[in-house]
């Protein structure tokens, strides 16, 4: 079956630095990305877009790129592009989408929308037509999260999407409504049950990597971020991950890098993994 991959970019959001970096220290981590005053970083809100036969395939990480935007509440807001802007410039609309694979479904939410949250007036899920994807473990983790982490589980998303009709539960490491070439690999280290898809390319398989690895600067083994729920289990993952892609030739595509979208991973002579041929954006890679 022909396949062809594209990235599509959601608004950049915004974390603590410390945070998302864990133990390392201040001076090394703002040296790889430049925190504002407030000690805030950018990150991407990257998705992957897999069209093969006639299915549209959206790959995002964390359930906040299923919300359509907040309407603006006067003329003189700026219009802030985001994942259905992307879509457009390939010339898809979000009925055009006929699956949503979801690695976790956690989410960060902004000021404005927490607000929304607060006032019962979350907006609605993206992709009318999608079923949506979602690992079974990771799924019974959002239905009764832990105190550590309920706070990153919407439960009027959880609750849309089990109303929806459409959700789709993976409880192996194929899936019938994606077909050959598809496989999943489980992670528990950022979140129990996270989906890091593995999609079979001619030129190298392409793994998806959610926020196992969410950046190139997160390639290094000792990088972990205050959101992972279980670090050595995260480390151990990240290092039978990235030896699985230096052994096959394989590409990682990360969701969360502001500067970088797809890698190949190297070990140098320390042995310790380096990016490659890095790639800013994805644009039409077929088989």
């Amino acid at each position: 079956m022909s396949r062809r991959l594209s990235t599509l970019t959601g608004p950049l959001r915004q974390l603590d630095g410390g945070v998302m970096f864990g133990a390392v220290p201040r001076q090394l981590w703002a040296s790889w990305i430049a925190p504002d005053h407030n000690n805030q970083i950018d990150l991407a809100s990257r998705a992957l877009l897999v069209q093969q036969g006639r299915q549209n395939i959206l790959v995002i990480a964390g359930s906040d790129g299923l919300l359509a935007p907040l309407p603006r509440t006067c003329r003189c807001q700026r219009h802030v592009a985001g994942l259905l802007d992307s879509l457009d410039r390939h010339g898809l609309r979000e009925e055009d989408i006929h699956v949503v694979v979801m690695t976790h479904l956690q989410v960060h939410m902004s000021p404005e929308l927490q607000a929304a949250a607060s006032d019962g007036d979350i907006p609605r899920l993206l992709f009318p037509r999608a079923r949506y994807l979602v690992g079974e473990r990771h799924w019974i983790r959002a239905r009764h999260p832990h105190p550590l982490d309920r706070s990153l589980f919407v439960p009027q998303i959880i609750g849309q999407l089990e109303s929806s009709g459409r959700l789709v539960l993976v409880d192996s490491n194929t899936s019938e409504l994606l077909g050959p070439g598809w496989h999943f690999q489980t992670s528990d280290g950022y979140t129990p049950g996270q989906l890091l898809p593995e999609i079979d390319m001619p030129g190298g398989k392409v793994v998806f990597a959610g926020d196992l690895l969410p950046g190139s600067h997160w390639l290094r083994l000792d990088v972990t971020s205050g959101l992972d729920r279980n670090p050595e289990c995260l480390v151990d993952e990240k290092e039978r991950l990235l030896d699985h892609l230096v052994a096959i030739g394989g590409r990682l595509v990360l969701a969360r890098d502001p500067e970088v979208a797809m890698v190949k991973v190297c070990r140098d002579r320390q042995s310790r993994y380096q990016p490659f041929d890095q790639h800013v954006e994805l644009s039409r890679l077929d088989s």
